[in-house]
């Protein structure tokens, strides 16, 4: 049998039954107990950095131990195996300074598991054996900043980590394997990258491979880490040729089973699910026994909800050998038939339906507002596009992107969303700014603003350089606006392309070789003909292509524009029933250009031409949300006269305007000022200080904090009781919402930020009060570390930003820190506190050693131990009794700041340690092994004998 067993078996073979994927290779390595020589081999036996842990390191030192374990899954019925290379991207093998070796680990890898599989293919040729190239997650992410000061910084670029993945895929391909798995993701964008770098090795190795990804849902909302739901995952990868769609790790079987459920109703691509053998318990082990597993694994087979189905974190052998009775005779999933809807996607998913209907598929996150809104488009059947994000529209907002002022510039895309915008356009095309960076750090801005992120972005530029360059950062499924034809087909087809491999939608100007289109026969012919170029040539979904066919400035005085708008009202017809699928959208502020400064009659224009173009096609329209007026509230008198000149019903219509003017002056300018204030309902404001304060940072509103801290500056005995009692009741309330799974990361984040901003607020006031001594004016100091051995930092850095907007001075030491330098770190620096981090259960034992090591050095500063396989009872069982000082387990990132301030707290601390001292010690007891006493006979029979 060849090396490389053909895409068209895979398919077959998915068509006729269910796959059995592997189980986990992490926790067969680690049942080896191997040590740090058996990682170092020969080849890195002098290695300066420590290599235990690096499992994928053994595809070069021990090769012996990974095809072991390849071939335990194979004889216990795997059809695919999945090659030891989760972490075998340069970037994250430089933690280990083996980035050098990532093409080398790859191909061995790749090698021994091709071996392994085809030495069971020719044992049952019925029944060959896969090898899926394992490419994972990174411990970056390219959708969220770890810099408390710049939101809008991230650790890696999108191009670096495309040329990491790029790298890998390759070497795996070279190897020898049957497809491509990109699992475990917890961002998005990262996937994209991965996607793309498979496509370039593709083409760079001329061979077609296929594509599999799996998601790793976060938390009991169903949303990944970055924020995105299984509905907006599943738009945002779509446009890749997958070969299957799944999740895999966090959750285990019965957990993840309602997100399953809901991606095998909708996605069009074969289902891949392979979960946890449940929940970790105490002591980072995995207790569901095989048994138990399979019985949950059933109903995923019994209900037809996948094609391929395996384990991850805690499974083996074991569990994978009860999979073959269950999949045997079953009948597999079929794929649902693709859309022809067009899907886009922020951190929500937007579905815009061939009828014009549209649906936001997560509506948790909508203001009062914001339904209303919902309520009104879905009558008038159109979506609104928020133009006030644009430089060239909108001074206000080239004034603040021109004075860096980023964060009053969000609040306009923020107000844009409360206000009814289902799409944020965002445009920096300006001669005076760099466009290419203004557009991209905006666009890192917008995913530290949630209201905003859950809608997707409209990326607007004339520049191909600056379109490039955000899609680069959007996690989401975009629209680019625009291409058209301008510059020839063979530019327009390039471009097209490549908008496709970055998983964006379209807008197609009315625009060719021979200049923009006026006349209902120019918008049609153009159309038409970019249309089938797209959609022949360039392979291009018809459902994701969007024309403007031009709104242009009608009322100019000139008679060739009288018509401007019937035309374009009459294209929209024609695209909607001569191209199947296309959408219409349309700048429409330039309809009424020629009444600049007359609000009233520009919006009553907007008004008209809105309620007519919707009707004839007209899908969204790029628009004020704010300043929107209803049809059947415009004054007939006066809607008639806006109507004549739209629809150029008279000659004379735009002298008929211009003449009322003069009786209306006064009416315009009282509505002028009407839309320019349009009233924020913010019922909130009208609550309590205390409530008001809890709100602000719920929502990560900072808008009234100098006002509402003012005022409890007149309430409270001092500044810094404000930041203990409503500040951080607002703090805790986040870490209550967060665990329940009604909030998500990046709003997290971003109501830290706001207590950041709180806290500089009072801090000029604390500085100056008279309890101010020297000790509270000096930031405590919070060491955190992932320790020895492991390369995850997300969550520690997620801390780290938290933290640093409670005022805390955060020394950060990054990844596989030695103990040694831990502790000589926190001696040196006089650290308040230490945090220790790790994810996966060897950190558990190195924590320990932490605490041991601070105990010898005679440090009594608190430890806060944090992390997905840490718990309160191993924190009170294996680590507490190492440490004299507190030992605090956290269990997630959004309660560090107020278990800091407790343990910092000079008047709370010791009750506060006391207290944990106290249920810790109910643990620990609970885990003594009782002395069995022997029963009296037994006892006697076994007396020592002296006479």
């Amino acid at each position: 049998m060849s090396s490389q067993i053909e895409l068209t078996m895979l398919k077959t073979e998915l068509e006729k039954r269910i796959l059995i994927l592997d189980g986990a290779m992490g926790t067969m390595v680690q049942r080896l107990k191997l040590e740090e020589k058996d990682y170092r081999g020969t080849q890195f036996a002098e290695w300066k950095t420590p290599l235990k842990g690096n499992n994928d390191l053994l595809c070069l030192t021990n090769p012996a131990h990974i095809q072991n374990i390849h071939r335990q899954y194979l004889e216990a019925g795997a059809d695919i195996i999945e090659t030891c290379t989760l972490n075998s991207q340069r970037v994250s093998l430089d933690d280990y300074g083996l980035g050098a070796y990532a093409r080398e680990i790859n191909l061995a890898a790749a090698r021994i598991a091709r071996e392994a599989a085809d030495e069971f293919t020719r044992k049952t040729p019925a029944k060959p054996r896969f090898v899926a190239g394992s490419v994972g997650s990174t411990s970056k992410m390219l959708s969220m900043s770890v810099d408390v000061n710049n939101p809008a910084s991230r650790s890696i670029t999108f191009d670096e980590l495309e040329q990491d993945y790029e790298e890998q895929i390759t070497a795996l391909i070279d190897g020898g394997v049957d497809a491509i798995l990109i699992e475990t993701m917890f961002d998005t964008l990262n996937v994209k990258a991965a996607l793309y770098a498979a496509k370039r090795s593709m083409k760079l190795l001329k061979k077609e491979m296929p594509v599999m990804v799996s998601a790793t849902i976060a938390d009991a909302g169903g949303r990944m880490l970055a924020g995105q739901n299984v509905n907006s995952f599943l738009t945002t990868v779509s446009h890749a040729d997958l070969l299957a769609v799944g999740l895999n790790c966090s959750f285990g079987a019965r957990e993840l089973k309602p997100f399953l459920k809901e991606l095998s109703r909708i996605s069009p691509f074969y289902t891949v699910a392979y979960p946890n053998a449940g929940f970790p318990n105490q002591f980072g082990q995995y207790d569901e026994t095989p048994d138990e597993m399979a019985e949950k694994i059933k109903e995923y087979i019994d209900e037809g909800l996948v094609n391929i189905v395996g384990a991850c974190c805690g499974s083996s052998p074991a569990h994978i050998a009860k999979y073959t009775g269950l999949v045997e005779g079953k009948t597999p999933r079929k794929p649902q038939k693709p859309t022809t809807d067009l899907h886009l996607a922020g951190l929500d998913d937007f579905n815009l339906t061939s009828d014009f209907r549209y649906e936001i598929c997560d509506k948790r996150y909508e203001t009062v507002a914001n339904r209303k809104s919902h309520i009104a488009y879905r009558n008038s059947q159109l979506i609104n596009i928020g133009e006030r994000c644009n430089v060239a529209g909108s001074k206000k907002f080239l004034r603040l992107i021109n004075e860096k002022n980023y964060e009053e510039a969000l609040s306009i895309a923020r107000r844009q969303a409360e206000n009814g915008a289902q799409i944020i356009d965002i445009n920096m095309d300006d001669a005076m700014l760099d466009a290419k960076k203004e557009m991209v750090t905006f666009i890192n801005l917008i995913a530290s603003e949630p209201e905003v992120a859950r809608l997707p972005l409209m990326i607007d530029s004339s520049k191909w350089e600056v379109i490039e360059a955000a899609l680069k950062c959007v996690q989401g499924k975009p629209i680019v606006n625009s291409i058209s034809l301008k510059e020839g087909e063979a530019e327009f087809i390039r471009k097209a392309r490549q908008i496709r491999e970055y998983g964006a939608a379209v807008v197609v100007m009315a625009f060719d070789e021979k200049g923009q289109a006026d006349t209902f026969e120019r918008k049609t012919e153009i159309c038409g003909r970019a249309y089938k170029i797209l959609v022949e040539t360039a392979d291009f979904p018809p459902q994701d292509i969007i024309f403007d066919p031009n709104v242009l400035a009608i009322g100019t005085g000139i008679e060739e524009h009288n018509n401007y708008a019937v035309d374009f009202i009459n294209a929209a017809r024609w695209i909607k029933e001569n191209l199947p699928c296309a959408k219409v959208s349309g700048g429409i502020s330039n309809l009424s250009f020629s009444f600049r400064g007359n609000n009233e009659m520009r919006e009553a224009m907007h008004s008209v031409f809105l309620y007519h173009a919707q009707k004839a096609g007209l899908d969204m329209g790029i628009v004020n949300p704010e300043t929107l007026i209803n049809y059947d509230g415009i004054d007939t008198g006066f809607r008639n006269l806006i109507e004549d000149l739209v629809l150029n019903r008279r000659p004379d219509a735009t002298e008929r305007l211009i003449k009322t003017q003069d009786t209306r002056h006064k009416t315009q300018d009282a509505a002028g000022a009407d839309l320019q204030s349009v009233p924020n309902k913010q019922a909130w404001r009208n609550e309590n200080l205390e409530n008001r304060l809890e709100y602000a940072l719920i929502k990560g509103v900072a808008d009234f904090l100098e006002e509402d801290l003012a005022e409890a500056l007149q309430k409270y005995t001092n500044p810094v009781e404000i930041i203990e009692k409503p500040l951080m009741n607002g703090m805790n309330k986040v870490g209550k919402l967060f665990g329940e799974g009604k909030m998500f990361l990046p709003q997290v984040v971003k109501t830290a930020r706001t207590m950041k901003k709180a806290v500089a607020i009072l801090q000029p006031v604390i500085e100056k009060s008279q309890i101010a001594n020297r000790e509270s004016q000096i930031k405590k100091k919070f060491l955190i570390a992932t320790v020895k051995g492991d390369v995850h930092d997300i969550g520690k850095n997620i801390v780290s930003v938290i933290l640093a907007c409670n005022n805390y001075e955060v020394i950060d030491l990054g990844v596989m820190v030695p103990t040694e330098t831990i502790v000589a770190t926190a001696l040196r620096e006089k650290v308040d506190v230490v945090g220790l981090s790790g994810l996966i259960t060897p950190s558990l034992e190195e924590m320990c050693r932490v605490a041991e090591e601070m105990e010898k050095a005679g440090l009594r500063v608190p430890i806060l131990i944090g992390g997905a396989t840490t718990s309160k009872l191993h924190t009170a069982v294996k680590i507490a009794p190492n440490y004299q000082g507190a030992v605090v387990y956290c269990k997630d990132a959004s309660i560090n700041a107020y278990i800091v301030s407790q343990l910092l707290n000079e008047s709370k601390k010791a009750d506060f340690i006391e207290d944990i001292r106290k249920e810790y010690a109910g643990l620990q007891a609970q885990q003594k092994e009782k002395t069995k006493l022997a029963d009296f006979e037994d006892a006697k029979s076994g007396r020592l004998e002296l006479f």
